[in-house]
């Protein structure tokens, strides 16, 4: 059944590609596909069938590009004109009070300049479909994904007297992380360095009976000389051990500082505060085909440039219709080609895409003038005025559009009468 549905979706894309051919028109194969699957949903065939076909060609063909058209040009003028009408600092996030995240013209900045690190880094955890109503389960799996460290659930003080190190339990905040003592003691354990700390059990009873976490004794020493390193130092000891004790994680993904539950028509979504994207999707539970995260360069780590590329599509688009703002998608498209073209993301700027044309004026016309004209005086190098800015400072036409086109008259030289 599947190989007869397959073969006459491949027929009738045939018969596409062939109407598309005697219009002059090559459409590509992803909306040859689309356009086959639409046509034989709907049935249609006969002469509405060749119909439709020659609409959707001729559609498609006005929409190319003419020839030596300055898209360039086009897009960043498409990009900037209604950049100047954004707000220049935007933190909320709609529904989420409590989260933060960028917005407007400097996450639009954040994007075109390539920042490995968002300002306000944040993820949207989706979870599979069979758990997406059961808030039990959404919560248990944003428990597991909000980093847990000991100072989340536990007070920790030093005693100096003794040289050891208090870490109690507060019982409230464990339940409401969902940790137990035992989960506590075994994260102490696994992090503390038994050369230096060893853990023993405090006062008290239950689940709030306290830790504590003495030094190891060492040999004997010489009396202490003043160029002893402070290492060595008993009290120097004591507050490394506190401060070590502080970032043990107990449980959680690195880089989660919060994850925050809500609940959009049908099922429930976990928004995180800080992103980490291949942590999350380690866990069980989360729809890794839904999961997303404002970083785009986490996405390029975890699904490839491919992907990036969507995301700085979708994130650009976003951000300038949160404002009010209608780009044409072909633009943001066109930038975000430019930015991952070679295989990694670049930054539109004098460190990446701008920085490395060819040409010694374009890149004197972007930024740090002199520089690049001094370093192209004493290495020699030749621009061949090819571009847009290099023409436009020497005066001269640019080679696009009616530039590019070269006319040629070779007048017919007129035959001599009586000539043989």
């Amino acid at each position: 059944m599947a190989d007869e549905k397959r073969t006459s979706k491949e027929t009738v894309a045939a018969k596409i590609t062939e109407i598309c051919r005697r219009q002059h028109v090559t459409l590509p194969p992803l909306l040859t596909n689309e356009l086959a699957d639409k046509l034989a949903r709907l049935k249609v065939t006969g002469p509405e069938f060749d119909k439709s076909v020659k609409a959707v060609a001729a559609r498609f063909h006005r929409a190319t590009v003419d020839a030596h058209e300055s898209v360039g040009i086009v897009a960043a003028q498409s990009i900037g004109e209604p950049g100047t009408q954004m707000t220049l600092r935007t933190f909320h996030y709609a529904g989420v009070a409590e989260m933060n995240v960028t917005l407007g013209l400097p996450r639009l900045i954040e994007l075109v300049d390539a920042r490995r690190v968002p300002s306000t880094p944040m993820m949207t955890v989706f979870v599979e479909r069979k758990l997406k109503a059961d808030r039990e389960s959404v919560q248990h799996i944003a428990l597991q994904v909000e980093l847990t460290n000991v100072p989340d659930v536990a007070s920790i003080g030093t005693v100096v007297e003794d040289l050891k190190v208090l870490v109690s339990p507060q019982p409230a905040l464990m339940q409401s992380r969902g940790v137990k003592r035992a989960d506590l003691e075994r994260s102490l354990m696994e992090g503390l360095d038994e050369r230096f700390f060893t853990l023993k059990p405090g006062s008290g009873s239950g689940e709030s009976r306290t830790f504590e976490i003495h030094l190891t004794e060492k040999p004997p020493t010489p009396r202490a000389k003043k160029d002893e390193p402070i290492e060595e130092r008993p009290f120097k000891r004591l507050l490394d051990a506190s401060e070590e004790a502080k970032a043990i994680r107990i449980k959680g993904v690195t880089g989660i500082k919060r994850a925050l539950i809500k609940k959009e028509k049908d099922e429930y979504v976990i928004y995180t505060e800080g992103s980490n994207m291949e942590g999350v999707l380690d866990i069980a539970g989360v729809d890794a085909a839904r999961t997303t995260t404002n970083s785009v360069f986490e996405i390029y780590k975890v699904f490839g440039v491919e992907a990036a590329r969507a995301a700085l599509i979708q994130e650009a688009g976003r951000t300038l219709s949160e404002q009010g703002l209608t780009v044409d998608i072909r633009h943001l498209m066109l930038v975000s080609d430019v930015m991952t073209n070679e295989g990694d993301i670049r930054a539109i700027g004098r460190h990446g895409i701008s920085g490395k044309k060819t040409s010694v004026l374009a890149r004197a016309a972007f930024e740090i003038t002199a520089a690049h004209l001094l370093r192209a005086a004493i290495t020699g190098e030749v621009d061949e005025l090819k571009g847009v800015a290099e023409n436009i400072i020497v005066g001269q036409p640019i080679t696009l559009g009616t530039g590019a086109v070269n006319l040629v008259y070779r007048p017919t030289r007129a035959k001599v009468e009586g000539a043989a």
